[in-house]
């Protein structure tokens, strides 16, 4: 019996000089617009829209913000995607060395040395791009320079429809070939005649 009331004695002092321990308490501030909510590495996905695979998404790194009072993705290592069409040929390709989506306006920026080519295999080169998937437009208001089969257009600022097949280019330039073959000046001579 002795023994019993030892234990149950030695019981109720270890109780209580464990639960008497001061406890330290951390604070951790949580910064929504800064702290992501997810991370996933190696990033390679098929995205959908209405049941039908429209997009491939690739990208080392990528963090969502999902509590953020404007909910957005970042991709810090880069991204290429491409947008397919209903027989999954690749329509158009995107790759930048940064990119963020923005979940709310369905809008995709991609920053530094950002290319692009469409379907008609032209090659466009810029810094900024946007690509606003609600009113399906490309657009910057940067350098851009484009380069087609036969020539090399340039300017500040670009509009396209998504797959790039449709834009307009402000403030133009353009590297275009001239033929430099020597005209042939024998008709010329003919027609004018030996009187003139």
């Amino acid at each position: 019996m002795a023994i019993i009331v030892r234990i149950s004695a030695m019981s109720l002092l270890l109780f209580v000089s464990c639960t008497g321990e001061q406890q330290e308490s951390v604070e951790v501030s949580f910064d929504p617009e800064h702290t992501y909510t997810m991370k996933t590495t190696n990033v390679s996905t098929l995205v959908s829209d209405s049941g039908i695979t429209r997009y491939r998404a690739n990208a080392k790194e990528w963090l969502i913000f999902e509590k953020a009072n404007d909910p957005y993705w970042y991709f810090p290592e880069g991204i290429y995607l491409e947008q397919f069409d209903t027989l999954f040929q690749v329509k158009a390709s995107i790759k930048a060395d940064t990119a963020y989506y923005y979940k709310k306006q369905e809008l995709w920026k991609g920053i530094g040395n950002v290319e692009m080519r469409s379907l008609d295999n032209e090659y466009f080169t810029t810094s900024l791009i946007y690509w606003d998937q609600k009113s399906q437009k490309i657009y910057s208001d940067q350098y851009i320079r484009i380069e087609q089969q036969d020539k090399v257009i340039t300017g500040i600022g670009f509009e396209s429809n998504q797959s790039m097949t449709e834009y307009n280019i402000f403030n133009t330039t353009g590297i275009f070939p001239i033929n430099e073959t020597p005209a042939d000046t024998t008709q010329t001579e003919k027609q004018a005649g030996p009187d003139n």
